[in-house]
C-alpha cells in the first residue's frame, strides 16, 4: 500500500507533507501469529515486530513458521532498523533467524528488550547485534522517518504504539492493545497523546483489530485476579493446575 499526503482523507495535518510512504504488510493480517509490517520511503526502511506464528494441524514435523524476508532483503541497503511494539512471541520470535540474514540495529522497551536479549543469548547473537532501550514518549530518527513510542496496555508489561512520522504525514501503529482503566501493573495507556496526534492530524492508523468483530468490550485484566480468588476460596480442598504462557511475566 503507498500512500501520499494528498490521497489521504480524514484531518487535515497541521504540517505539510509532500512525499510518500509504502506500508507493506509482509504477516499477521487476517491471522493470529507472524506479525511484521515494513514502512518503506524512496530512502529508509524499518519493520515493525518480527514475529513467528505456529503450524496448523496439517504442517507436520514443522516447530514454528517464520515471515518470509525475500522483499526486505531486496531492499537491505535501505533498512535502519526493527522497532518492536511488545514481548510476545509472535511479534518478537522471529528475529533470531531474520537477524542472521539482517543485521540492524533493535529498538524497544526495556522489558521487551529484555525478552529480545534472551532470545539473542540462545542463539549465540547477543555480540552481534545493536540494541537501544526506548522509553516512552521518547523518539528515534531513521533519516526520513522518525518513531515515537507510546504507552498502551496489553497482557505483558512495557507494549507500545508507535507513533511514525513519514514524508507523507504520520502513521499510528497501535501493536497489541487495550483500554484498560485498571491494569494489573503499570500506568493506563497514553490516551492524552493519541488524542494529542490526531488533533495534529494522521494519515493511517494501523490497528490491533482481535476480536473487534465481536460486540461488547475487553474486561480489565483486573478481572482475572478476582476470578482467581473466587476459585481458590471455593476449591480450597482440592488441587488446581493454573496454564499461563511462556512470556506472562505478571
Amino acid at each position: 500500500m503507498e500512500v501520499s499526503e494528498s490521497k489521504a482523507k480524514g484531518r487535515k495535518p497541521k504540517h505539510s507533507f509532500q512525499g510518500s510512504v509504502k506500508v507493506i504488510p509482509l504477516g499477521g493480517l487476517d491471522q493470529i501469529g507472524m506479525n511484521i509490517t515494513a514502512i518503506e520511503t524512496e530512502d529508509t526502511m524499518i519493520i515493525v515486530d518480527c514475529g513467528l506464528a505456529f503450524p496448523t494441524d496439517d504442517m507436520l514435523g514443522i516447530d514454528l513458521v517464520i515471515p518470509d524476508i525475500s522483499y526486505i532483503k531486496s531492499k537491505i541497503h535501505k533498512m535502519k532498523g526493527f522497532v518492536i511494539t511488545h514481548g510476545h512471541e509472535d511479534h518478537i520470535g522471529a528475529l533470531p533467524y531474520v537477524l542472521q540474514q539482517i543485521n540492524v540495529p533493535i529498538y524497544a522497551t526495556k522489558l521487551t528488550l529484555a525478552l529480545i536479549q534472551r532470545k539473542l543469548v540462545e542463539n549465540g547473537l547477543d555480540k552481534l547485534v545493536k540494541m537501544k532501550t526506548m522509553k516512552f514518549g521518547q523518539s528515534v530518527n531513521f533519516g526520513d522517518l522518525k518513531v515515537e513510542f507510546v504507552k498502551t496496555n496489553h497482557s505483558i508489561q512495557d507494549a507500545a504504539a508507535l507513533a511514525i512520522t513519514t514524508p507523507a504525514g504520520v502513521i499510528i501503529h497501535t501493536g497489541d492493545f487495550k483500554v484498560d482503566y485498571t491494569p494489573v501493573f503499570g500506568d493506563q495507556i497514553d490516551l492524552q497523546r493519541f488524542a494529542e496526534l490526531g488533533k495534529n492530524g494522521v494519515l493511517a492508523m494501523l490497528s490491533d483489530s482481535t476480536n473487534a468483530q465481536k460486540p461488547g468490550f475487553t474486561m480489565s485484566e483486573k478481572t482475572v485476579g478476582r476470578t482467581f480468588d473466587l476459585i481458590f476460596a471455593e476449591h480450597q480442598n482440592n488441587r488446581i493446575i493454573v496454564a499461563t504462557f511462556a512470556s506472562n511475566v505478571d
